[in-house]
């Protein structure tokens, strides 16, 4: 048996959906996709765009990101997030991650802040590793306290909540969604830009289409170009897929958390093998990463093997060698993020996995920690 680290499940609903867009039915996919997104992580507006990537770059036009201007995020995040900020040519500045959450170390994050004041200061990315959320209390209170703006990376955060909340709704200026993340690819793409400003969201509309303006009185294809935009739009195939997708996002949690438990209670115990330390009920558990105190590599090559696929969140912006190189970053320059990347492994996690799949990986992960001296 083979168990891939990631397999997208078709819903009665996805199929339907996407018969009716492509059999012409009078539904507007992406309108119907932002309708119930909305209410569904209870935001004022929403943006449906082409993938999750392209959503963070809107986020950065919206907040008229220039060159020159600072952004800092996590250094053990997707390159996605360093990316769209130098697209700009403005700079990301990374911070150290927690060690056990593997999200931007808060007090480390607060230091730059308060050392760093400067208008150039812009904004502060942060990435819910797994959907597992920092505080975020105490980051909307920094933004505040050094007036930057908050966007927030939830490509694996979607239906997540902090507080009862989903994310989405907890007071970010920008909270961006990716419906097909990395190394948990979905058939389809698709991304989505929340916030509850009017201003952010007006711009973000005007730009998400090349700028383009029309008259209402005037020929449809009359137009006028009022800034420099881009094309985000996400498809209508896309859209009605996506719907199906976000309906079922509780019941996908639900069961996510369940094989979490099982590899937890089954794993806890095991020698090099270090599980998440779960004091937050409400992670999702979108990934499972646990620590392999000797050899990841080679423990991941055996797991393969066996036909078992793994993951790997992330490896360190600093190791990459455009960042290594433009910004002069020496290896050792995160110590957290670089012992963490040596070790963390993440499992095969999502909601349609059977009970003797997640016993056949928790099996074999026995077995080959088994073999560590």
């Amino acid at each position: 048996m083979k168990i891939p680290f990631n397999k997208y499940e078709s819903s009665r609903d996805a199929h339907s959906y996407v018969s009716d867009t492509l059999d012409g039915e009078d539904v507007n996919q992406v309108e119907e996709l932002e309708r119930e997104f909305a209410d569904y992580v209870g935001a004022d507006y929403v943006l449906a765009t082409s993938h999750g990537t392209s959503a963070l770059h809107l986020a950065m036009l919206a907040l008229d990101l220039k060159r020159g201007d600072k952004v800092v995020c996590s250094v053990n995040a997707h390159p996605s997030v360093p990316e769209v900020v130098r697209h700009f040519d403005a700079e990301p500045v990374f911070i150290d991650i927690d060690a056990d959450s593997y999200n931007i170390n808060l007090d480390k994050l607060d230091v730059y802040l308060d050392e760093n004041k400067s208008k150039k200061l812009k904004a502060v990315i942060i990435t819910h590793l797994g959907g597992a959320t920092v505080d975020l209390e105490r980051v909307y209170s920094m933004a505040k306290c050094y007036s930057v703006k908050i966007v927030e990376d939830a490509s694996d955060a979607l239906g997540a909540t902090y507080k009862g909340a989903k994310i989405g709704s907890t007071g970010a200026d920008i909270v961006c969604f990716n419906f097909s993340p990395h190394l948990k690819k979905n058939i389809c793409n698709g991304g989505m830009l929340v916030t509850n400003n009017d201003e952010i969201i007006e711009r973000a509309r005007l730009l998400m289409n090349h700028a383009i303006v029309r008259n209402e009185n005037e020929l449809d294809y009359i137009y006028d170009v009022i800034d420099i935009g881009n094309d985000y739009s996400l498809s209508p195939l896309n859209a009605a897929y996506i719907r199906a997708m976000v309906s079922d996002q509780d019941a996908v949690i639900q069961r996510q958390q369940t094989i979490a438990t099982m590899y937890s209670n089954a794993l806890g115990s095991i020698n090099h093998i270090t599980v998440p330390i779960n004091e937050n009920e409400e992670n999702p558990f979108s990934l499972y990463v646990i620590k392999i105190d000797k050899n990841r590599d080679s423990f991941a090559i055996e797991l393969k093997n066996v036909g078992i696929g793994t993951g790997l969140h992330y490896i360190p912006l600093h190791l990459l060698s455009y960042y290594k190189t433009k910004y002069s970053l020496r290896v050792n320059d995160y110590p957290v993020a670089l012992r963490s990347y040596q070790q963390v492994l993440s499992l095969p996690i999502y909601a349609n996995m059977s009970d003797a799949e997640v016993k056949l990986v928790i099996d074999k992960v026995k077995k080959i920690a088994k073999t560590r001296v």
